[in-house]
C-alpha cells in the first residue's frame, strides 16, 4: 500500500491552508494600515498582535484577567461556528444560526431576570429555544422543500423583532441606560459558576463556559464521525433519495440535524450572557456571532477542533482593535482585517485544490514496452 504524502494529508493541507488565509489577512491589514498612516503601519500592527499581552510588563494578574476575558468573548463564536460545521457535514448550510443565537438570549436573560431562575434551567431554556427555531427552518426545509438558507434568513430577522419586543421591557430592561439589567444585581442566582477565576486575575466572568465549550466540540467531534447517527446523518447530506432508499428516515435526519444546530447556537448565546459580560440592548440588525461563525467554521476546516483555534484567531484579532491609537486609526481596521480574512476562507479550498495538483509522472527510458496487448492479438491471428 503506497504511504501518503505528509502534504497530501487532508487534514495537513487543512491546516496549511487556513495559516496561509490568516497571514494574508494581516498582511493585506498592514497595507490598509500602510495606506492610511504609513509612518504608524507598524506601530498600529504591532499594537493589534500584541494585543492584551502588553499586560505582561505590568503583572501576571492584570494579564490572565484579561486573557480571561478575552476567552469569554470567544465562546459564543466558536460555539456558533461548531453549530455550522455540524449542519454542513450533514449537507445543510444553517445560516439561520444568527437567529437560534437571538432566541438563545431571549430564553437566558428572560428567564434569569425576569423570571428569577436559576442558571441551569436558564441554560435549558436557551438551548430549547435555539432548538425550536432549527426545528422550525428544519420542518419547511423537509416537508415544503424551502431551501434552509431562506427559512434561516427569514426566522433570524423573526428572532430579532421578538427578541427587541420582549427583553426591551421593563422586566429586562433598564430604559434610563437602554439596556438589560446587570444579573449579578437582579439575580445572582443566574449567574454561571465561576471556573479557575483566581488563576484568570480574580476575572469574576470566568465560568464554566470554557470547559463546555471544550466539552461541546469534542462531542461533536465523536457524533459525527465514530457513530452511526453522525454517518446517517451526513449520508442523508450528501443524498437525501439514496439516504432514503438505504432505509434512512431522511425528513427525520434534516429536522434533526438542524435541531441539534438550533440548540448549540442558543447554547451559545446562554453561556455568553449568562457570565455577565455583556448587556443586550435594542437591536436593529441581527447579531454578527451566527455569521462570525461561518468564518471561524471553514478557516478551523470544518473540523471542531479546527474551530476553537480559528474563533480564538478571530476573537484575538477583533479585540487588537482596541489597542490601536486612535489619533491614526479607526479601531474597525481590525474588523476590516477579519473581513478579508473571512473573505480568503472562501480559498480554503481552492489552496487545498493547488496542493493536490498531481505531480509529472517519471518516465523509465531503462523499462521494458509492455508488449501484452500486441501478444494477445498475434495469438488471436
Amino acid at each position: 500500500m503506497e504511504k501518503t504524502s505528509f502534504f497530501k494529508r487532508p487534514a495537513v493541507q487543512t491546516l496549511l491552508a487556513s495559516i496561509l488565509c490568516a497571514i494574508l489577512g494581516i498582511v493585506l491589514g498592514y497595507i490598509i494600515l500602510s495606506f492610511m498612516n504609513a509612518e504608524h503601519a507598524a506601530e498600529g500592527m504591532t499594537a493589534i498582535l500584541v494585543n492584551f499581552f502588553k499586560y505582561r510588563i505590568a503583572s501576571t494578574a492584570t494579564l490572565m484577567k484579561y486573557m480571561g476575558s478575552f476567552l469569554v468573548k470567544a465562546v459564543p463564536v466558536i460555539l456558533c461556528a461548531e453549530a455550522i460545521l455540524f449542519a454542513y457535514k450533514a449537507g445543510l448550510f444553517n445560516i439561520g444560526v444568527a437567529g437560534q443565537y437571538t432566541v438563545g438570549i431571549i430564553a437566558s436573560l428572560y428567564t434569569s431576570l425576569a423570571l428569577g431562575w436559576h442558571w441551569l434551567p436558564c441554560i435549558i431554556a436557551s438551548i430549547a429555544a435555539g432548538a425550536l427555531w432549527g426545528f422550525l427552518a428544519g420542518l419547511f426545509k423537509a416537508f415544503f422543500n424551502v431551501n434552509e438558507v431562506i427559512a434561516g434568513i427569514m426566522f433570524n430577522w423573526i428572532g430579532l423583532y421578538v427578541c427587541n419586543i420582549i427583553l426591551g421591557g421593563e422586566k429586562c430592561m433598564n430604559q434610563s441606560k437602554s439596556e438589560t439589567y446587570e444579573i449579578k444585581d437582579v439575580n445572582p442566582a443566574g449567574l454561571l459558576p465561576g471556573f479557575m477565576q483566581d488563576f484568570f486575575g480574580g476575572n469574576e466572568y470566568m465560568t464554566i463556559a470554557i470547559p463546555i465549550t471544550i466539552i461541546i466540540a469534542i462531542v461533536i467531534l465523536v457524533v459525527l464521525n465514530m457513530t452511526t447517527f453522525g454517518y446517517e446523518l451526513k449520508a442523508t447530506g450528501h443524498n437525501k433519495d439514496a439516504a432514503k432508499y438505504s432505509g434512512m428516515n431522511a425528513r427525520r435526519n434534516i429536522i434533526l440535524t438542524l435541531v441539534i444546530s438550533g440548540a448549540i447556537a442558543g447554547m451559545a448565546a446562554g453561556l455568553y450572557y449568562l457570565t455577565g459580560i455583556e448587556h443586550f440592548k435594542i437591536a436593529s440588525s441581527v447579531p454578527g456571532m451566527g455569521f462570525n461563525g461561518i468564518a471561524v467554521a471553514f478557516l478551523g476546516g470544518l473540523h471542531p477542533i479546527g474551530a476553537i483555534i480559528a474563533g480564538l484567531f478571530v476573537e484575538y484579532i477583533t479585540l487588537g482593535g482596541q489597542y490601536l491609537n486612535t489619533n491614526y486609526y479607526n479601531p474597525q481596521v481590525a474588523d476590516l482585517m477579519i473581513s478579508i480574512i473571512i473573505y480568503l476562507c472562501g480559498f480554503v479550498l481552492f489552496f487545498r485544490t493547488i496542493l493536490n495538483r498531481p505531480g509529472k509522472v517519471k518516465v523509465n527510458a531503462n523499462a521494458e514496452p509492455d508488449n501484452t496487448a500486441k501478444k494477445a492479438e498475434e495469438k488471436e491471428v
